[in-house]
């Protein structure tokens, strides 16, 4: 009997330590977003039109295949992008056929 009082109060003691070191912890406040200005995709507009005012930005560029590339847009031409800085890829750029591209990722939003 003795046994089980002391380990009824030992789990009473850890349930209280644990609920205090929770509250003692600061929790992480959510992050304000603010929209990007000028950044905005136009579904009538032509995948080149889209893709033009990211020119010097980080995109996503997701292939038919299933493949995504990650870079820097450098160039968009009438049938090719250039990405350079490709990520995971030191050192190399890559010249992507537009009708090849389903779909495209950009940043739009950023912490205030």
């Amino acid at each position: 009997m003795r046994t089980t009082s002391m380990f009824s109060a030992a789990g009473i003691a850890l349930a209280i330590l644990v609920s205090g070191v929770s509250l003692a912890v600061p929790q992480r406040a959510a992050a304000e977003t603010k929209a990007l200005e000028g950044v905005r995709f136009e579904v009538s507009q032509s995948l080149n039109d889209n893709l033009k005012p990211f020119i010097g930005k980080m995109v996503y560029v997701g292939l038919r295949s299933g493949k995504t590339y990650q870079g820097s847009l450098k160039a968009v031409g009438d049938h090719w992008i250039h990405l350079e800085k490709v990520a995971e890829r030191n050192f190399f750029d890559a010249l992507i056929r537009t009708e090849d591209i389903s779909a495209i990722e950009a940043q739009f939003r950023d912490n205030k």
